[in-house]
């Protein structure tokens, strides 16, 4: 993680519009099965990494993201999610 800290980030996400901003960390390796969620949901990796793939997509891919790296996922769009081997912190807009 850079020198800027958490309330920085918070602060970026929740200028993008979101009203509902934390920061998360997963450990090591975890792993969230295919969901989604009702509204649009952005993630600002932090530290770490995560790989994300849509699985319902006609074509779907792995794609992984690095510190600096925003996310969005679709309201309603199926994700599936792989955590890097270090862990990763992001902070989640909803």
């Amino acid at each position: 993680m850079s020198h800027k800290t958490r309330m920085y980030y918070e602060a970026e996400v929740r200028s993008w519009g979101f009203s509902h901003v934390f920061t998360w960390t997963d450990g090591p390796n975890a792993h969230y099965k295919p969901h989604s969620h009702a509204g649009l949901t952005t993630h600002l990796i932090i530290d770490g990494q995560l790989t994300i793939t849509y699985p319902k997509d006609p074509k779907p891919e792995k794609k992984t993201y690095i510190v600096g790296d925003r996310i969005d996922v679709d309201a309603d769009r199926v994700h599936e999610v792989w955590i890097g081997r270090e862990g990763c912190t992001y902070v989640i807009g909803e």
